[in-house]
């Protein structure tokens, strides 16, 4: 009755007095989800993992976990039709949650795709993002079951729902770390970074080799759900998720999860030659890219150091792709430090907190 009784102008200065109206660029992406989190009722029993790790984990399944996922691609914030086909963005969307079913171990099932589009888009634009998606999500053995499409003002967004299983005995988590632990990574990072470089400038020295293996990994990434199920299925990871805020954002996820620190050392990072050379061409450390450049989806990971040779032998012998040893697990109160070759301790930036929505870089 208060706020009918008053005016507009009255109630906005109101509002703005009131706690929940802080701005969300003042506590972040992931303050936000925590302050979300804490809002919520407490989840029933059936709710294994709820708001926190990569993929919700729900009982639902005989004898496996239900997974769900979801993530949205918005026009402007994620990316520019001037700069990739509808057709790679439906394989990069589907590509991107079936990365997160990776992460846990688990295999993708059935998908939701929520579609918001101005009146005058091209249905030609659609049908090329169907087909991207409808081919992306076949190759990794889901499907797309159904959705829903509404109308938009300012360009388009993707918001994709996916759900997958995963064996109740292999799930992973990111919660499971332990001092000691080695931390590994699958295949190499940076090239995503690299990728968007040549997206935005114009580098002409680049070879052809290299400006096509950049922009794959950043146009249509590949995610890691063979090696992700190879690693669950070993039984020796100890917690994993994979790289999409950046290599130092995610550990630091992985750290605050399991209650530990880390010790990363910069000359062990993989880079692969191409993201060097783009790097070079740029002026850019190739390394800084690897570090908090994000969008790699690689799996990060930690192992007990007895395990090491077996999961890296293991993993390059049944799927191709090699994982490497990056650090190791500290206790909790030593925070994240990288060491150079020389055993220099390096001040790490605001950046290794990793990327976020609502906070400008």
């Amino acid at each position: 009755m208060f706020f009918n009784r008053s005016s507009p102008k009255t109630r906005i200065n109101i509002f703005r007095k009131m706690p929940h109206f802080m701005k969300v660029k003042d506590i972040g992406e992931f303050g936000l989800i925590g302050r979300i989190a804490s809002a919520l009722p407490p989840p029933p029993s059936h709710v294994v993992v709820g708001i926190g790790d990569d993929v919700a984990v729900l009982d639902g399944l005989n004898g496996d976990y239900l997974l769900a996922t979801v993530d949205a691609q918005v026009e402007g914030v994620h990316f520019r039709f001037e700069t990739t086909t509808p057709y790679q963005l439906g394989r990069k969307v589907v590509a991107i949650n079936v990365s997160d079913l990776a992460a846990m171990g688990g295999a993708p099932l059935w998908a939701l795709v929520s579609l918001i589009l101005p009146s005058d888009t091209q249905v030609g634009c659609v049908d090329e993002l169907y087909r991207g998606m409808g081919e992306e999500i076949q190759k990794w053995g889901g499907s797309i079951v159904g959705g829903n499409v509404s109308k938009g003002q300012s360009g388009v967004a993707i918001d994709f729902c996916l759900l997958g299983r995963v064996p109740r005995e292999k799930v992973l988590l990111r919660s499971g770390a332990k001092k000691g632990d080695v931390v590994m990574v699958t295949g190499t990072l940076g090239d995503s970074r690299a990728g968007l470089e040549l997206l935005t400038r114009d580098h002409g020295a680049v070879s052809p080799e290299s400006r096509a293996k950049v922009l794959e990994s950043h146009l249509t990434p590949r995610p890691r759900l063979r090696e992700g199920q190879k690693l669950a299925e070993m039984g020796k990871v100890t917690a994993m998720l994979d790289v999409s805020d950046g290599f130092l954002g995610d550990l630091h996820h992985l750290c605050d999860a399991s209650g530990v620190g880390a010790e990363i050392y910069l000359e062990k990072i993989p880079v692969s030659l191409a993201c060097v050379e783009v790097a070079r061409c740029s002026g850019a450390d190739p390394h800084l890219w690897a570090l908090t450049g994000g969008e790699d989806y690689e799996l990060l990971f930690t192992v007990p150091a007895r395990c090491v040779e077996e999961v890296r032998n293991t993993l390059a012998e049944s799927t191709g792709v090699p994982c490497r040893s990056v650090g190791i697990v500290r206790g909790g109160a030593d925070g994240i430090r990288l060491k150079d070759k020389d055993g220099k301790i390096l001040s790490p930036s605001r950046a290794t907190k990793g990327w976020d929505h609502f906070v400008p870089s």
